[in-house]
């Protein structure tokens, strides 16, 4: 399992975990994966069959616009390679382009309400959505499924992501879904160089 999902369920903050991963001091065994991945093997929470061995593991890559098409590609063969990597034999990759702040994707919902899709990986959690991710994940965990987030490491803190989240959403109102994510982006640089 995960670091974040192991983590919440010994109720231990995750950075600790991945400090204890790199330091080689976790109580049970870990795996660190080529794509830079820690797996926490804990006897205690894998009594049951991996969920990667029933259903389907579909992969899903996602840009916001048509000219990132050379970025959807490498994203999509990173996801490919890590789910053979995890054993996955039959991968399935689906990529669409589309803003990661509204509903209208109709592949990743076509992915949600499909339940023979029983693990869905993505590269980032923002490749899901921009915001509410963890609403998504919290429903396919409630549905028997899940969700597996290649590289979950967030360098920010739970504010600064919270104050992404609020940014984005304001500025996709005021100057549209297109623009929304460089503008935030470029308010934040501006509050982090205000503080430098």
């Amino acid at each position: 399992m995960q670091v974040r999902e192991w983590a919440e369920r010994e109720h231990l903050n995750p950075y600790t975990v991945w400090k204890w991963c790199r330091e080689g001091r976790m109580p049970v065994p870990v795996e660190h994966t080529p794509t830079g991945m820690w797996l926490i093997h804990d006897p205690n929470y894998e009594t049951t069959p991996s969920p990667m061995a029933a259903g389907r593991t579909v992969c899903y890559a996602r840009v916001s616009s048509s000219d990132q098409k050379a970025d959807l590609q490498r994203q999509a063969d990173r996801l490919k390679a890590f789910a053979v990597n995890l054993g996955v034999k039959d991968v399935q990759v689906v990529t669409e382009i589309g803003s990661g702040t509204d509903d209208r994707r109709r592949k990743l919902n076509r992915l949600l309400k499909d339940p023979t899709v029983t693990t869905l990986i993505v590269e980032h959690r923002d490749r899901l959505a921009r915001m509410n991710a963890g609403l998504v994940e919290s429903a396919l965990e409630a549905s028997g499924r899940r969700l597996v987030i290649v590289d979950d490491t967030e360098l920010d803190g739970d504010l600064v992501r919270d104050m992404t989240e609020v940014l984005t959403s304001f500025c996709a109102r005021l100057y549209g879904r297109r623009s929304a994510k460089h503008r935030a982006e470029q308010a934040l640089e501006a509050i982090r160089d205000d503080r430098v």
